[in-house]
């Protein structure tokens, strides 16, 4: 059976909303490591599409006031009791370096920084707006060495 997935640096990409999406874009990148790639924002500071990546990786997102269907469908987490239905995870090369420079940053850590029994070490925080992410050292791509 032929692959649907396209031939291209990554093939899923999260999309999030904030409500200050300026404020989280420069927060994400000093909190965890992203730089921006593109942010398009209105003149009253309402990103409509903005790509940050971290390695081959990339998130995207928005503003809540940029009002369509697809905002929509998407809860904040403080409207729903913190909760989230999904969650990012990126491979960091060096895990107790990365959790130290978010806890700088002032990222909510709800999991510490722990040896996994799987392999890697990782750690989960919650960014300035309160969406869940967990980091860690475990990459699902490289052969298991146990």
């Amino acid at each position: 059976m032929p692959s649907l997935a396209a031939s291209t640096t990554a093939t899923i990409i999260p999309s999030l909303r904030y409500r200050d999406a300026l404020a989280a874009i420069d927060w994400l990148c000093r909190a965890f490591g992203f730089e921006k790639q593109a942010v398009h924002a209105d003149d009253k500071g309402v990103v409509q599409h903005a790509q940050l990546v971290f390695g081959n990786g990339m998130i995207m997102l928005g503003s809540t006031a940029n009002a369509s269907p697809w905002s929509e469908r998407i809860a904040q987490p403080d409207e729903i009791g913190g909760r989230e239905t999904q969650c990012p995870y990126m491979i960091v090369s060096d895990c107790e370096a990365h959790y130290a420079r978010a806890k700088a940053a002032g990222a909510q850590i709800v999991d510490e920084l722990e040896t996994k029994d799987y392999g890697g070490a990782g750690y989960s925080c919650r960014d300035i707006e309160g969406h869940l992410w967990s980091f860690g050292s475990y990459d699902p791509w490289e052969p298991e060495t146990r």
